[in-house]
C-alpha cells in the first residue's frame, strides 16, 4: 500500500459515526429557523408576535443559525469522511453559539430590545421563550456538534476495519495489470547426458590433409605388374637431380 492509499485509509470512518447527531442537529434546526414564524400561533412568540412576520433580526439571528445547523446535520448524515465531519461539526458549533450570543449582539446595535424583539407573556413563559428560541437551543445545538466533532477527530477499531474493507472493494474492482510478453531469449546450450558419446566433428583443414595423405599414399604405391619407369626432374632450388618412379600404364 502505498503512502497516497494509507492517508485515504485514515480518512475514512464509519457512515453512521455522525448520524444521530445529524438527525438532531436537522429537527433543532428546523425548530430554530421556523418557530418565530409559527410561534405567534400558539402565542409562544417575539415580538412582532404575528405569524409569518418578517423582520432583519429574524433573518440574522434564527433564519441564518437555524439553516447553518440544518446543513451540518445533513453533512453529518451522509459522510464517511473525516474532513467533512470536522467541517460540519464546526459548523454546527457556530451555529449553536450564534443562536447564544445573537440576542445580546442585537441589543448592543438597536437598543435594549434589539432585532430579535421581546417575549410575550408573563416572566415564566418568557423565560420559557427565551431558552426555546436562543439560549437553550444554542446550548444543546453547540454540545451535539462538538459531540460529533469529537467522534470525527478520533480512530476507532471500526474505523481501520472500514477502511480496509473500502481498500479491499476498491482493489477488487480494478482491472488485472496486463504483463508485457517476455523478450525471446537465445537458445542455451545443454551438457552432454553422462554415458553418452558425443558425435566427434573433423575441421576442414584435418579432413583435406586426410584426403592428400591418401592420394600420395595411392600414388607411391603402384599396383602388382606395373612397370616402373624413372623419368629426370628438373632440379629444384639448386638441388641435385631427382628421380621419381611413376607406374607406366600399358
Amino acid at each position: 500500500m502505498t503512502r497516497d492509499d494509507a492517508g485515504a485509509g485514515r480518512m475514512r470512518v464509519v457512515r453512521s459515526r455522525g448520524m444521530l447527531s445529524g438527525l438532531l442537529l436537522v429537527l433543532l434546526g428546523l425548530w430554530g429557523a421556523l418557530i418565530p414564524f409559527i410561534g405567534p400561533y400558539f402565542s409562544f412568540a417575539y415580538t412582532p408576535d404575528q405569524p409569518w412576520t418578517w423582520t432583519w433580526g429574524r433573518l440574522w439571528f434564527e433564519v441564518l443559525p437555524g439553516v447553518a445547523a440544518i446543513l451540518a446535520g445533513l453533512l453529518l448524515i451522509g459522510t464517511a469522511h473525516r474532513a467533512v465531519g470536522v467541517f460540519a461539526g464546526w459548523l454546527g458549533s457556530l451555529a449553536g453559539a450564534w443562536f447564544i450570543v445573537g440576542p445580546l449582539l442585537s441589543q448592543a446595535f438597536s437598543g435594549q430590545a434589539g432585532n430579535v424583539g421581546v417575549p410575550v407573556g408573563g416572566p415564566a413563559k418568557q423565560a420559557l421563550e427565551q431558552i426555546a428560541f436562543f439560549y437553550g437551543l444554542g446550548a444543546v445545538i453547540l454540545f451535539l456538534a462538538a459531540q460529533a466533532l469529537g467522534r470525527f477527530t478520533v480512530r476507532s477499531v471500526r474505523d481501520v476495519a472500514a477502511a480496509r474493507a473500502e481498500r479491499e472493494r476498491t482493489l477488487a474492482a480494478e482491472p488485472a495489470p496486463t504483463r508485457p510478453a517476455a523478450p525471446p531469449t537465445a537458445p542455451t546450450a545443454t551438457a552432454p547426458v553422462a554415458g553418452t558419446q558425443r558425435p566427434r566433428t573433423t575441421t576442414v583443414p584435418e579432413a583435406e590433409r586426410e584426403r592428400g595423405a591418401e592420394f600420395e599414399g595411392n600414388r607411391a604405391a603402384p599396383a602388382a605388374g606395373t612397370p616402373v619407369v624413372e623419368r629426370e626432374t628438373a632440379p629444384v632450388s639448386g638441388e641435385g637431380a631427382s628421380r621419381v618412379g611413376t607406374p607406366r600404364t600399358p
